[in-house]
């Protein structure tokens, strides 16, 4: 697609042209337009305005475009926590991940696996859409507490959602599950290929903890930046609990 400069660039070069050209036929009355159509400096200033019009409309069209991403994105996540929610009432326990480097189509895509603690969304297995608004996959990491068999009341998560890789505040402790869509630069997911989108964000960084495949419990969550545009989620422990006591699951 060409840059919002290119095209300004070009529109400026023929604007030049055509006033060049303006100058000669001015020079040479039989090559001049009747008083009846444009001429080429009227038609050289409309396309000075065109290109004053784009330069400014194009970024904001590429801005709402990246803001509906995230919407629809959302929507996605919201989806997933219902899904995942409704699986553990009828079965009584949550999902494993699937296996992230398995490619769409092969044999075991998108379906739970006991052997995985950080992976993508099992998607087939849950019957929902397998990627985000950007066509990548989920992360999905889930404790064991809560997937090698049923839980109970007493049963705690693992994961801690904090502020910021480094001096952040903690936001939320003893999380079940955690589920992530790395963004519009995508870095850390897996694509539909099964292979994961690089260059991997270092650990240290804040979305380097959403990206080092379960290394450790730390997750990080917050508002967007020019540095970090994941959307992060987790299932909070207690909503989990009250719905499998609402359904007669537990205790």
């Amino acid at each position: 697609m060409m840059s919002i400069f290119s095209l300004a660039t070009l529109l400026f070069q023929m604007t030049h042209c055509m006033l060049c050209l303006e100058r000669i036929m001015d020079t040479n009355t039989s090559l001049k337009f009747t008083s009846s159509g444009f001429s080429l400096i009227e038609m050289a200033i409309v396309l000075f305005i065109v290109a004053l019009l784009l330069g400014g409309l194009l970024p904001t069209v590429g801005s709402q475009m990246e803001q509906q991403h995230r919407v629809e994105t959302r929507k996605q996540l919201d989806e997933i926590l219902q899904a995942l929610m409704g699986y553990a009432v009828i079965n009584g326990h949550l999902p494993y991940p699937a296996k992230a480097t398995i490619a769409t189509g092969a044999a075991n895509a998108g379906i739970t696996d006991p052997t995985v603690a950080t992976g993508v969304i099992p998607w087939a297995t849950l019957g929902i859409k397998e990627t985000d608004a950007w066509g990548r996959r989920f992360t999905y990491t889930s404790s064991n507490n809560f997937t090698a068999s049923n839980f109970t009341l007493t049963s705690v998560g693992t994961f801690t959602i904090n502020s910021a890789a480094t001096g952040g505040t903690s936001i939320a402790t003893a999380i079940p599950a955690v589920i992530i869509s790395h963004g519009a630069n995508g870095l850390g997911a897996y694509s539909p290929a099964g292979i994961q989108i690089s260059p991997v964000p270092i650990p240290t960084t804040d979305e380097g903890e959403n990206a080092d495949n379960g290394a450790n419990t730390i997750f990080v969550s917050h508002d967007f930046t020019p540095a970090f545009d994941d959307l992060v989620v987790w299932i909070s422990p207690n909503i989990l609990i009250n719905r499998m006591v609402a359904a007669g699951k537990l205790p």
